[in-house]
């Protein structure tokens, strides 16, 4: 079982018309400086925070406790008082069911700590399964297209990606340059490598796919990366091994 968390500004559009019309600038710098916050606090709590938009978070959550929640609730609030923020803990087989679970114990107004606004409820969960997958020899599809052109076909494999991975009650996210984490308990190796070869069909790039396994996100996360970096190893020696799995003791 997996717990996530989200994390939502609340009312965050309203507020921000209250910045007047030459906003966008001072809303891209907060918008980083409050990603850096969550990841940073949920991070020195053995979490892994993935941005879903700018005013809402995922957070695999595995061992952290109603007590850890309010704390990093606590922080948030000192820092930023104009801002808003709750919290939705749900749990599952399945990342998109933990997903669902604390979409609905907001909805419902389930509450684990109303004066923390958080709702959902703490789970024994013991186990994440993260993907790390990038673009193979990136360097070389940057000499043939244009910066932009990249971009653009990097969004595109993440489309699909994230398409295709939800048909596996999997979450995809973006993390910038051509790297993707998939929160993919209960995926095999050969599905996803299924998933990866549709991706690829048909466009002139390949896909290196780490599988981490652990019992809290930031170590199936530090997994993933080590997969993916053994990927890279193999293929240095000559070893083409698309898919590598790691298991954290």
């Amino acid at each position: 079982m997996i717990q996530l968390t989200i994390i939502r500004i609340e009312g965050y559009g309203p507020w921000t018309l209250t910045l007047g019309s030459d906003r966008e600038a001072q809303l891209q710098m907060l918008q980083s400086k409050i990603y850096h916050d969550v990841q940073r606090l949920f991070t020195e709590k053995n979490c892994i925070v993935y941005f879903n938009r700018f005013d809402e978070y995922f957070a695999i959550t595995n061992g952290l406790d109603a007590a850890g929640h309010k704390e990093i609730q606590r922080e948030l609030a000192k820092t930023y008082k104009d801002l808003k923020m709750s919290m939705a803990v749900g749990a599952g087989v399945t990342a998109f069911e933990a997903n669902m679970n604390a979409y609905q114990a907001r909805k419902e107004g389930k509450m684990l700590d109303s004066s923390a606004r958080i709702f959902g409820s703490i789970h024994d969960a013991d186990i994440a399964q993260v993907m790390h997958i990038d673009v193979d020899s990136s360097t070389k599809v940057g000499d043939r297209l244009s910066p932009y052109e990249v971009t653009s076909l990097v969004m595109k494999v993440y489309s699909q990606l994230a398409e295709e991975f939800l048909k596996h009650n999997s979450l995809t996210f973006f993390l910038g340059g051509d790297n993707f984490m998939v929160i993919s308990n209960g995926v095999t190796k050969e599905q996803a490598d299924s998933v990866i070869k549709k991706v690829t069909a048909g466009i002139d790039i390949k896909l290196n796919c780490g599988i981490g396994i652990g019992k809290t996100g930031r170590k199936a996360a530090e997994a993933a990366t080590k997969a993916l970096d053994t990927i890279r190893d193999l293929r240095q020696e000559g070893k083409i091994q698309p898919i590598y799995e790691i298991r954290c003791p």
